[in-house]
């Protein structure tokens, strides 16, 4: 009885491992920080949506005076987006004035549990 055998040898699955082993280690660091960019993609568009918000309430607060809201300080720009922001987020300086018709881009909005993740925005003031 001649069976023929079929299978992997030894030399094959050692090699099978050994480039799994490679693979996890060049591809496990790029998964290991992922909760920062996270943070900072949550804050990027946070951030974007107050620029479009202020961008928004002052094209309609021009066009008619009781519509929007009235922006005169980074923390009032908050006002513009409706619902406001996560709950995890705040402005750093809130107390930025915004004149009438003007732009303000030093507002930045950042997470309360990590300062250093932030990003500004541009606040459009008007009255």
């Amino acid at each position: 009885m001649n069976a023929k055998q079929a299978g992997f040898t030894l030399i094959e699955l050692v090699m099978v491992i050994v480039i799994l082993g490679v693979l996890s280690a060049v591809a496990l660091p790029k998964f290991v920080d992922i909760k920062s960019d996270a943070q900072q993609a949550s804050i990027d568009g946070v951030a974007g949506a107050l620029n479009s918000a202020s961008s928004v309430n002052y094209a309609a607060r021009k066009a008619n005076a009781t519509k929007g809201v009235p922006i005169t300080t980074c923390g009032t720009a908050v006002d513009a987006l409706t619902g406001g922001i996560p709950a995890t987020m705040e402005i750093s300086v809130p107390a930025t004035a915004v004149a009438a018709d003007a732009t303000v881009t030093t507002c930045e909005v950042r997470l309360k549990a990590t300062p250093a993740i932030k990003q500004s925005f541009t606040a459009i003031g008007i009255l």
